[in-house]
């Protein structure tokens, strides 16, 4: 992966998502998360912070080794039990129907194959079981949707994969049906990366 994508990256994203408004962001989408859990792009464990006691085991998952050596001590200080695995969204090697929840904070953005990757989270989830993710995309403005397409291939050289015009929602919905969205801009960020989707989606009882 690189000097780069391997060490500076990870240090770089670690300081630039420690503060606000992740934080809140953090602390909202993951207060009703309960039962076992999976989370996406674990990263350098910023979420772990914001995990509530319902909590009962966590599974991580993320390919860049960079991102595990920064979480090792976040992990180790965690009451939660975790389990910790290198693996690409795309790929789970992990049982069906095994999760209550499935986690994604700012990961969809990178994942290669999106699709792919979402009907994995459709398989280890447990019937009724939720996906319940935040991330930035596509904005509705098209004065600015030329200007994320364009600079996309910047973005996903720069930021590990990172593209800037993905229409989150209509991606998830194509794989679970979307429970809730919201959309909005977030405070304090440029508007061509900072449209963000917050969102539930359930897999069906019967699937």
């Amino acid at each position: 992966m690189g000097l780069y994508a391997n060490w500076l990256f990870p240090r770089l994203l670690d300081w630039m998502m420690a503060g606000e408004p992740f934080n809140h962001y953090r602390q909202q989408l993951l207060a009703e998360v309960s039962g076992q859990v999976l989370e996406l792009g674990f990263g350098t464990g910023l979420n772990l912070a914001h995990y509530p006691e319902a909590v009962e085991a966590l599974t991580v998952i993320d390919p860049n080794p960079g991102m595990a050596a920064l979480a090792r001590d976040r992990i180790a200080a965690s009451p939660i039990p975790i389990q910790s695995y290198s693996l690409r969204g795309e790929s789970l090697t992990l049982p069906d129907q095994s999760f209550d929840w499935v986690v994604s904070t700012w990961t969809l953005c990178s994942i290669a194959n999106l699709d792919q990757a979402l009907q994995e989270v459709r398989r280890v989830l447990k019937p009724g079981g939720k996906f319940i993710f935040i991330e930035h995309g596509l904005s509705p403005d098209p004065a600015l949707q030329p200007w994320q397409n364009r600079l996309t291939p910047l973005q996903k050289r720069i930021a590990d994969g990172c593209h800037l015009n993905r229409p989150i929602a209509d991606i998830v919905s194509r794989h679970l049906p979307l429970e809730r969205v919201e959309t909005f801009y977030s405070e304090g960020m440029p508007k061509i990366g900072g449209y963000f989707y917050r969102g539930l989606a359930v897999k069906p009882t019967l699937d």
